[in-house]
């Protein structure tokens, strides 16, 4: 029994470890290639061990690399990214937590239909809808300009939702003992049900972090001015660079900055996004 045992742990850390590989695997080959010479990468294998223009591909991104291909410098575009995702994150989680808490804790009418109108959107996603928000979004001027890109997407039905599963699982107890002792309704949202969904804020803005800072349509449709291109917009101008054969240990360098941000956010939040993930009772 002992015996099976380690071999089932040994199989266990195997399996691990390819898994792992298989994730780290493109993105080792992404570092590579963001150290080569351009002629080693259109020889048509990619070397696997990095090469010796580490510094002088990455001094060149952050300098005139951008420029070279028609996109403004990759800081701004990086703060714009960062600016973006930032304020869709808290935007989501903001609105998200206020629409859960009224959905549980105040008597209205109709607010199941409510809810329920709310979840369903989830059925509509930016991309079906893009038109005639981009139709309002013009309407209000907010062309061209941050509240353009974050406004419109910063509604979430899936954190609305999961917000208020977890309210409907916060003892009733707890309210009328905050209502005995005077609390009102804010400051039992603010003392009492923050603190106790903190690990499920944190879990959320990873999530919602990394998928304003993946955003590509919106931004692309949104904005016509170089100063308020995102990081994902300027990959993509770098590959598709007109009567010329792309740079692609250029374009692998912005790339790998462009995954460090997200990378940064997961490493410092990620007790609590596992916490957030992962625990069922408060």
């Amino acid at each position: 029994m002992v015996e099976n045992r380690r071999l089932l742990d040994i199989l266990g850390h195997v399996l691990m470890l390819f898994a792992v590989a298989l994730v780290v695997f493109p993105v080792w080959v992404a570092f590579v290639a963001s150290t080569q010479d351009p002629a080693a990468l259109m020889s048509g294998t990619v070397p696997l061990l990095p090469g010796d223009r580490l510094i002088q591909n990455y001094s060149e991104m952050l300098g005139t690399g951008m420029a070279s291909a028609g996109a403004p410098p990759i800081l701004l575009m990086l703060g714009n990214s960062l600016i973006m995702a930032v304020g869709i994150a808290v935007g989501k989680i903001v609105i998200s937590l206020l629409a859960a808490y009224a959905i549980v804790y105040f008597r209205f009418p109709f607010r199941t239909l409510i809810f329920w109108t709310i979840f369903i959107t989830l059925m509509l996603p930016v991309e079906v809808r893009i038109l005639p928000t981009y139709d309002v979004v013009a309407s209000l001027g907010m062309l061209d300009n941050y509240s353009g890109l974050i406004l419109p997407v910063i509604a979430s039905a899936t954190a609305t939702f999961l917000f208020r599963q977890f309210f409907m699982t916060v003892p009733e107890e707890l309210c009328e003992a905050a209502r005995i002792d005077g609390a009102g309704p804010l400051k039992f949202f603010w003392d009492i049900l923050l603190p106790l969904s903190r690990t499920n804020i944190a879990a959320l803005f990873v999530i919602l972090f990394i998928y304003g800072w993946n955003q590509y349509l919106w931004p692309l449709i949104v904005t016509t001015s170089e100063n308020l291109y995102t990081i994902v917009m300027g990959i993509q101008r770098l590959v598709t660079v007109a009567d010329a054969e792309p740079h692609w240990n250029l374009v692998m360098a912005t790339t790998v900055m462009a995954m460090l941000p997200p990378i940064l956010i997961i490493v410092l939040m990620q007790r609590l996004f596992v916490q957030g993930l992962v625990e069922t009772e408060k």
